[in-house]
């Protein structure tokens, strides 16, 4: 059986967890095995699973089942591991889905390949896998008797089965999980409203060419009529122009946009590693011979202030032309 670690999304499957869902239909179709799925939310996910394909659902319960803790949530997936016999297990290669691959991959003393972009499942499973912070690729085969996988967001089209059947709920709480030492949540902060780095489909960034924190309300109005977030380069956040929240990069979000938009940002390689998975980038920069331009499929060259205000105008325009046709 592969087991796939979903992540709630304010009630629902995350995108970067439907990918893992269709990679595991992929592999356990090889393997000639059923796909279960586990998560430590509450949300109705049996619609999306029965969709890629899973059949079973384990709830993992307990009084920690909110508590953010890693250590606590690699545990008790670890003992869920060895209870149902899962021989493999693959999550999103989010913060998240690695940090408790990590740990549930440590408490069953098996191997974790993180951050993979290709898995091919046989006796030893083939991997293809980001490393150096994005600037190369590693072939590899993982063996075990359990195999855990991450996968970047956007390395897989997120298809459904053409035959969902019905998927069984079934509870599980772990035993020796009460007395773990480990992290705890102490205060909950919210950025706002809006879609957010990880999960929008168009990201608007600055930086250091923004000029200011206030430089960042046309971004952020652009953003607003794309139906997209505002991101930035670590010279923005360490300007205190934004939080690090809202950072794209190495030491930030590593994004899977269909469209980023990066403006004034000259692209140093910790920040093409948070933005190489969009799938179309356009740079605008006065300089041509800036990193990102010459990496992005579209460039602009001219002032940001000039030019974002007539892209925003633009965009108020299209918006009322189809608000206006609907």
């Amino acid at each position: 059986m592969l087991l796939v670690l979903v992540e709630d999304d304010s009630g629902a499957v995350s995108g970067a967890s439907r990918e893992a869902l269709a990679l595991a239909h992929e592999l356990a179709t090889k393997l000639d095995v059923p796909v279960h799925a586990a998560t430590f939310g509450t949300g109705e996910f049996t619609t999306t699973l029965s969709a890629h394909g899973a059949s079973v659902l384990h709830r993992i319960e307990g009084p920690f089942a909110d508590d953010c803790s890693p250590e606590v949530r690699g545990a008790a997936l670890g003992e869920l591991i060895r209870s149902a016999g899962a021989t493999g297990v693959l999550a999103a290669g989010s913060e998240w889905g690695n940090e408790i691959m990590a740990h549930a991959a440590a408490r069953t003393g098996e191997a974790f390949a993180s951050n993979c972009v290709e898995v091919d499942a046989g006796r030893e499973w083939s991997l293809t896998r980001v490393r150096g912070g994005g600037m190369l690729l590693e072939e590899a085969e993982l063996s075990g008797a359990v195999k855990f996988v991450s996968l970047v967001p956007g390395s897989v089209e997120p298809t459904e089965v053409t035959a969902p059947g019905e998927v069984a709920t079934e509870s599980f709480v772990p035993e020796h999980v009460d007395d773990l030492v480990h992290s705890k949540l102490v205060e909950r902060t919210t950025s706002g409203t809006g879609a957010s780095l990880a999960t929008a489909r168009v990201i608007v960034s600055g930086g250091r060419g923004v000029g200011s924190a206030e430089g960042f309300a046309s971004l952020e109005e652009l953003a607003g009529l794309l139906g997209g977030a505002v991101g930035c380069s670590r010279v923005a956040t360490n300007s205190g122009w934004r939080p690090h929240s809202d950072q794209v990069g190495l030491t930030g979000t590593k994004i899977a946009a269909d469209l980023y938009i990066a403006c004034g940002i000259s692209g140093a390689t910790q920040h093409w590693v948070g933005c190489m998975g969009a799938k179309s980038i356009l740079a605008v920069n006065t300089d041509p011979e800036a990193p990102l331009v010459s990496r992005a499929d579209y460039a602009v060259i001219g002032d940001i202030h000039q030019i974002l205000p007539a892209v925003v105008e633009r965009a108020r325009e299209r918006k009322k032309e189809v608000q206006g046709a609907v």
